[in-house]
């Protein structure tokens, strides 16, 4: 599942590995280009990767987060944010459905998957007469925190929650789920059969998060997190020891119930900061990490006293995040219209000003330009302003005496939803909105708090937001969950890209697979303009000397954490 998050602000700083960089210099960052497809990604990953017997044991580190709940569901629509996967995944191992570790499922770096056998020893599939059997061997010591084992019931209720035929359950996507067809116990409770009505591939799209048997409603699903964390519904290697919505604070340390590796630190706080406190408190020694992926909080953060840099790729596809439900954009000719005004070039200048990151191509929301099956699908060629105004010319649409192009009296009049106090993220909007302007549309903009990004983006309270999606390795789930008819926010599609969707899910090559579903998405913006990448960009770490197995880590993290067992302080180092 892909989370949603902000083009800039602290939304994965505390999001979506090598030694590391120097500090910077008073130039500006290190030169830097996104690598394309057969590039070498070891040059995008930055994390001072440390042997946990070279750190010293114990210690805090404290992150920032751009908000914190209000629902903890990550799989609900209104939980499905990228600060949220992040905060959660310490505490909650087994639930987490996207990033680098969750449920039966962990990444490497690149985003191969193998089972995660702290919760799933082996997982084998079989398929036969075009049926598909997965056999799965639960570790015998999984166990939720309240005591209930995690085995066939959890499976059988993480389906029966995600598959999708309750239309009550405010779920993401089914994804693949709607293609299980039963869950049984196998030669016990341990042991889990599950068979599909085709085969589903790949296999880390089942069971990539797994939902205590307790959540079992739609009314516990739906409301049951509304600023409640539940921790005794969680298992991973740290527990919740105390949440504070007043002081908007979550500490937590080692859960004594953990069966897997046991954790290096032995506190970690998280605090709901918006980015402009960030650059102080990191300066201060108040948080131990922060971004830099704008000039100015680069700039800010430059020459910080025992501070690193780390440098490598954003997880992340972005720009022209629309909601087609609004009355002002309901008309795919002013969707197209906004897709054809906008200079991508132009924006992706004024985010990356400075920071001396470039990119040629950024024009998928379900792969990264470095992936072997990316192609660049966004849906206009010819763009501009006279370009944008003969498509709304085209449909009837024409100038008003203040310019604005209208249709039966009705101007084509919307808002950006602009999120946080960042100076570059708030240039990105206004440069945005001259060039819809330009082209006779009547745009302003709308200013949100960044803690408000989750409950904007999960209720829909937008018109278009300059905002996007963490990006994962294999485009098969993020094409049902971006442009299934039935699925996606906007409720775009038909009846034959549908089937295309349904029929990807049955391919078992890779590279077969994943050029079908990159040429659904391309059909898909060319025939209804809902979402149009305009970039990716760099991640930029400013993170305490010492800080260990912390950084850009591409798949294997969506929170510049590789694995919160091994993050730690190194000798001599430790705070706290």
């Amino acid at each position: 599942m892909k989370k949603y998050t902000t083009i800039g602000g602290v939304a994965l700083a505390a999001a979506l590995m090598l030694t590391a960089c120097g500090g910077g210099t008073p130039s500006g960052p290190a030169s830097q280009k996104a690598e394309e497809a057969g590039g070498d990604i070891s040059k995008l990953i930055s994390v001072n990767a440390k042997e946990t017997k070279d750190l010293d044991q114990g210690g805090t580190v404290t992150l920032a987060v751009g908000s914190i709940g209000p629902d903890f569901n990550n799989n609900s629509n209104v939980g499905n944010s990228a600060d949220s996967s992040a905060l959660l995944t310490p505490v909650n191992t087994a639930a987490i459905s996207s990033g680098g570790i969750g449920g039966c499922w962990k990444l490497d770096y690149d985003g191969k998957a193998t089972p995660n056998k702290d919760f799933c020893e082996d997982v084998k599939s079989e398929v036969k007469d075009g049926k598909q059997t997965i056999t799965i061997k639960v570790n015998d010591k999984a166990t939720w925190n309240d005591g209930t084992p995690i085995d066939v019931k959890t499976f059988q209720n993480t389906w029966n929650m995600l598959k999708g035929e309750d239309k009550s359950i405010d779920i993401v996507t089914a994804g693949n789920y709607a293609f299980v067809d039963s869950i049984k116990a196998g030669a016990n409770d341990k042991e889990v059969i599950v068979t599909t009505t085709q085969p589903v591939y790949p296999l880390e799209s089942l069971f990539f998060g797994l939902i205590h048997p307790a959540i079992n409603t739609a009314d516990i699903f739906n409301k049951g997190f509304a600023g409640e964390m539940h921790p005794e519904w969680m298992a991973g290697p740290f527990k919740v020891d105390k949440y504070d919505a007043t002081a908007k604070t979550v500490t937590m340390v080692p859960n004594e119930k953990w069966w897997g590796q046991k954790p290096v630190l032995d506190k970690i706080i998280w605090r709901q900061m918006e980015p402009s406190a960030t650059i102080a408190a990191f300066k201060n020694g108040e948080i131990d990490a922060t971004n830099a992926r704008t000039l100015n909080r680069y700039k800010q953060l430059e020459g910080t006293k025992d501070a690193d840099v780390r440098r490598g790729q954003r997880l992340f596809a972005g720009g022209l995040n629309i909601n087609a439900q609004r009355p002002a954009l309901t008309d795919v000719a002013v969707r197209k219209a906004i897709f054809t005004a906008v200079d991508r070039k132009a924006i992706r200048d004024v985010r990356f000003n400075g920071l001396n990151w470039s990119e040629e191509s950024s024009g998928s929301m379900m792969l990264m330009p470095f992936s072997e099956y990316y192609q660049d699908n966004y849906p206009v060629k010819d763009s501009g302003a006279d370009a944008a105004k003969k498509v709304l010319t085209d449909a009837g649409y024409t100038a008003n005496d203040k310019g604005i192009m209208a249709k039966d009296g009705v101007p084509v009049a919307f808002k950006i939803t602009n999120f946080g106090d960042d100076p570059t993220t708030g240039a990105t909007s206004q440069t945005l909105m001259a060039q819809l302007k330009a082209a006779g549309m009547d745009v302003t903009i709308d200013q949100r708090g960044d803690a408000d990004f989750g409950k904007v983006l999960g209720t829909r309270d937008f018109d278009l937001t300059i905002s996007g999606y963490t990006v994962g390795a294999d485009a098969t789930d993020a094409v049902k969950q971006f442009y299934e008819s039935t699925t996606n926010e906007n409720g775009l599609g038909d009846a034959e890209l549908d089937a295309e969707i349904k029929r990807l899910a049955t391919i078992a090559d890779d590279t077969e697979r994943n050029k079908a579903a990159v040429e659904v998405e391309k059909k898909h913006m060319e025939k209804y303009f809902s979402m149009g990448t305009v970039l990716n960009g760099p991640e930029i770490q400013f993170v305490h000397t010492g800080l260990a197995n912390y950084g850009p880590s591409l798949f294997k993290s969506n929170s510049n954490v590789p694995d919160w067992t091994t993050i730690g302080w190194e000798k001599g180092k430790k705070k706290g």
